[in-house]
Formats: structure tokens, C-alpha cells, sequence
């Protein structure tokens, strides 16, 4: 079968959605199916851009700016009207939160294929951002229309889909399939330098975004003098969470890595002892950094988040779960595993095993192909 798939972006611009598209598509093509994706440039290139990536069809449309997130690609539209033309594709396979994925309601070409919408996330409607309210006001209506028009919903975990008011009158056709990843890579390569002197290794990893929660972390580090702390990412908040390390006196124990490649992330997790993933409400919805740990044999510290997939995925045996936002609450979790490095075995151990029986690229694009059968399926059938 032949499966498009719209996305944000596309490796190597790094993110949950793009490892997600990136492996369903290699996979996909592993296994004698054809994949291609259309995507945005980064933020001001304005240019379109195609390419073979891994056997995979990539077409970036230019992108003019992102304003809250949002790619502005005025050529999308076109993009996608010539790609379902050249690449003729049995499904669409359309990843939201994504503006541009809204262009499918104005093409005859896609109308007449299959839609898997994949809900990674949603705009929380409780944000303080007011800007971010007002957007979904204009958003939420073309949300509304491509979920009537999709054949499927995917969401990455039961609770997210129950949580979602925006997912409530179309619970027949969602259905949860979680995210799956697969092997750590394997190239070698020297993992970032924990700050001197300091003893318990934590790592945490993600784009540096208010909803994170990296602020809080930073808050629970200055309470536990014993730990030191490297930060993966990048992100608008970098400089306000230096500034805050400053503030804190903590500036000595944490390490700003920024962006680094796929085996020096991997190489990070194996070096640490513990891995932490402080978000502070659904707009982390899943949180593939968990799986990344838990494939090292890593004990995590989660935010509890209600409404969310972490829950699921870290369980009651595989780390420790905190309320979100709670700096002390997030304090006491690390105090505890380093003085436990027994506990944190247990832990890693118990995760590592959940991850290979619940949480493989396999069982999740397994799942995939199978929905995509049976949504074809069922346009043939109407026909």
C-alpha cells in the first residue's frame, strides 16, 4: 500500500510527532509498503524543498514564519494537490495539532481517500496563554470538520482520548494505539559531561517550552544539593532557564547540552541514573522521552498529569510518579532514588521490560498497518 502522511515536520527537525512519522514511515517501507510525507520548511525558509530521505519521499513547502507553534505555508495547498497526484496513495495519514493538514477538506483528490487522523495532542483549553485561546476559537471548527471526515482516530493512550472534550463526539471511531519505538542506535558515541562534583545524574530531555516544566525541575534540583542535572534541548525558554539556574545558585550543576544527535541522546540515557520528565499539564500527552529511558534500563520521575498517556506508560512499577508543578513533591523523588540505588535498579529493570512488551516500533506500526488495511478496506467497500 502506498500511505502520505501530513505532518509538521520531518527529520532532522526533532520532536515526538517527527520520531513518530519518521519511524512509521521506514517501517512501513521495510515491509515492501511505499510512504511519503509532506511537511514544512523550519521557520523562515521560505522555500519548497524535495527530497529522498532513507527511501522516503520528503516534500517540505516553504514556511513563512510558525506564530504559536503554527507553521504558515500558503503553498501547502499545492503541495498537497501534486503529490496526490504523483504518489497516488491508498491512505492519509494526517498528525495533528496541524493547520496545514486542514487543506485536505478543500481537495476532491483526498475526499476520496481514507483518513487516519493521528491525535498526538490537542490545544489545552485551560492554557494561560490567552493567545492560544483565541486561536482555537478560529481552529476549532476545521479540528472539528476533519475528525467528522476521518475514518479513524488514533489517540497515544486511553486516558488522553477519554480526557479530550474535543475527541467526545467522535469515541466510535478513536480508538488508542501507543507509541512505539525501536532499538537504540548503534553507533557509539560519548554522552554529555555531568557538572563536576556532584552525585546523582539526572537527564532530562525535550523541547525547552513553558509546558515543560524544566522551571520546576530546576526549583526541586536546588533543594537536593547532592544531584546535578543535564538539560537536552533547545527551545524559547533556554534563556530564561539559564537565568533561573543563575538565580537559583545552581548554575554550577546543570549542563545546557542543547541539541545533540541520536547516539549521543542514547549514549546520555545510559549514562545517567535517573531521567526525569516534569510537565506541567496535557500538552504532554505521551511523552516518548519515557520510553527512551526505560529502553536504557533508566528509573524516571514523571509528572502525574491528569488526562494524559504517562500514567500509562510509566505504570506503578517502572519510576515514580509526582504531582505536577510541585517543585518539593519533584524534590522528595530525587532525594529518594539517590539515596536508593537499589530501588533505582529495580526500577530501570522494571522499565526496560515494559517497554519490550508494550511500547516496541513494532507492536505500535504493526497496529498501524492493520488499521490501514481496514480503512481502505472500507472504502473499497463503498465503492
Amino acid at each position: 500500500m502506498r500511505i502520505l502522511h501530513v505532518g509538521k515536520y520531518y527529520a532532522p527537525q526533532r520532536g515526538g510527532i517527527e520520531r513518530c512519522t519518521q519511524d512509521l514511515a521506514e517501517w512501513m517501507r521495510d515491509r515492501g509498503h511505499a510512504a511519503a510525507a509532506l511537511v514544512h520548511q523550519p521557520a523562515g525558509r521560505r522555500y519548497a524543498e524535495s527530497a529522498t530521505v532513507d527511501g522516503i519521499e520528503v516534500v517540505r513547502a516553504g514556511c513563512l514564519a510558525a506564530p504559536l507553534y503554527t507553521p504558515l505555508s500558503p503553498a501547502f495547498a499545492l503541495h498537497l494537490a501534486r503529490l496526490l497526484r504523483s504518489f497516488r496513495p491508498d491512505v492519509l495519514h494526517l498528525h495533528l495539532p496541524n493547520p496545514s493538514a486542514f487543506w485536505a477538506l478543500t481537495s476532491p483528490a483526498a475526499r476520496r481517500l481514507p483518513w487516519v487522523v493521528h491525535w498526538h495532542a490537542e490545544v489545552p483549553t485551560d492554557t494561560p496563554d490567552w493567545r492560544l485561546r483565541a486561536a482555537y476559537r478560529v481552529y476549532r471548527p476545521f479540528e472539528q470538520a476533519l475528525l467528522r471526515r476521518a475514518a479513524a482516530v488514533v489517540t497515544t493512550s486511553e486516558a488522553y482520548g477519554a480526557a479530550s472534550r474535543a475527541l467526545a463526539p467522535w469515541r466510535a471511531k478513536t480508538r488508542a494505539i501507543p507509541l512505539g519505538i525501536g532499538p537504540a542506535p548503534a553507533v557509539a558515541a560519548a554522552p554529555p559531561d555531568w557538572p563536576a562534583g556532584t552525585g546523582l545524574r539526572l537527564l532530562a530531555v525535550g523541547r525547552f517550552s513553558a509546558y515543560k516544566g524544566f522551571d520546576v525541575l530546576l526549583a526541586a534540583l536546588a533543594r537536593t544539593p547532592a544531584a546535578g542535572l543535564v538539560l537536552i534541548g533547545q527551545g524559547e525558554e533556554a534563556p530564561r532557564l539559564a537565568a533561573l539556574a543563575d538565580r537559583l545558585g545552581i548554575a554550577a550543576r546543570v549542563r545546557f547540552a542543547g541539541a545533540v544527535d541520536d547516539a549521543v541522546l542514547a549514549a546520555a540515557y545510559v549514562a545517567a541514573d535517573a531521567v526525569v520528565l516534569p510537565s506541567l499539564d496535557r500538552g504532554e500527552a505521551f511523552g516518548v522521552v519515557l520510553l527512551e529511558a526505560m529502553r536504557a534500563g533508566r528509573a524516571v520521575i514523571a509528572s502525574d498529569v491528569p488526562g494524559s498517556g504517562i500514567a500509562s506508560v510509566v505504570g506503578d512499577d517502572a519510576g515514580l510518579r509526582v504531582a505536577p508543578g510541585d517543585a518539593g513533591d519533584l524534590a522528595a523523588a530525587i532525594a529518594l532514588l539517590g539515596g536508593d540505588p537499589a530501588r533505582r535498579d529495580r526500577l530501570g529493570a522494571a522499565g526496560r521490560a515494559r517497554w519490550e512488551a508494550r511500547f516496541t516500533l513494532d507492536r505500535s506500526a504493526a497496529q498501524f498497518l492493520d488499521l490501514y488495511t481496514e480503512v481502505i478496506a472500507g472504502v473499497s467497500g463503498r465503492r
